[in-house]
């Protein structure tokens, strides 16, 4: 099931955030990540940096397969827990880059329209953030980079299954024919996928497969979303506020 649209307010103009952030991400990846290996490595969000608070250089080992893999490292920001907000904006290939993005702008208008343009900067920038600490509690001393604009994106989804859980999403699955759903069950299947494959990949070191998707930082970032959705419900309330388009 893979989301290409949902309802929006209409009336509302653009959501300059959501476009702003989707703009920062893109030009991050086609301007500066496809010409710098090192950037990608030095400012990246690397657990064992985190945790030490040490810039690590040169080059890291893990163990997968039998087979010690080298991880390069590279020069990062100081102080290197900058990496923490630099990594929400960079993606491990364009597949990454333009799937992430395609749900933030999907998603994401809803939400910044209902709670506020400084309010939804906060809150994108913070459940980036929760998540990849989520990620970064299940192993502490990996020295895997960790990178994308997922978790926080994550937290979009969270925030909107709270906030709009009967806007229909237009999805397709099987030969491509598109069909609308309630919000609670696109992003709620989404939501199990990631948690039973978030907590199954805690069961398997990191050693053993070298990397991958970072399903914890996207659970992190999703209870973060559904944090702050239940909060804005009494805030800014929930549902439509009148009749809905589709768009897309």
């Amino acid at each position: 099931m893979f989301p290409i649209g949902d309802q929006n307010e209409p009336g509302r103009g653009p959501a300059f955030v959501t476009l702003v952030f989707i703009a920062i991400n893109v030009a991050v990846f086609f301007l500066i990540q496809l010409s710098s290996d090192a950037f990608t490595y030095g400012y990246s969000a690397i657990p064992a940096e985190i945790t030490r608070g040490t810039d690590l250089i040169g080059r890291a080992f893990v163990e997968a397969g039998g087979r010690r893999i080298p991880i390069p490292q590279a020069p990062g920001p100081e102080p290197i827990q900058l990496t923490l907000l630099s990594s929400m904006f960079m993606h491990g290939g364009i597949a990454h880059l333009l799937g992430n993005m395609l749900f933030l702008w999907i998603f994401g208008d809803n939400v910044e329209h209902r709670v506020g343009h400084i309010p939804f900067i906060a809150f994108y920038v913070a459940a980036g953030v929760i998540a990849t600490f989520a990620q970064i509690a299940t192993n502490t001393n990996s020295v895997i980079p960790t990178l994308g604009a997922s978790g926080a994106i994550s937290g979009v989804l969270g925030a909107y299954l709270v906030m709009f859980p009967s806007n229909r999403v237009t999805v397709v699955m099987f030969r491509f024919i598109p069909y609308q759903v309630p919000a609670i069950v696109a992003i709620g299947m989404w939501a199990v996928f990631q948690f039973i494959n978030g907590f199954g990949s805690i069961a398997v070191s990191e050693e053993t497969g070298g990397g991958g998707v970072a399903y914890m930082a996207h659970i992190g970032g999703f209870v973060a979303g559904v944090a702050f959705g239940l909060v804005g419900r009494g805030i800014w309330g929930s549902g439509p506020r009148r009749d809905l388009v589709y768009s897309r």
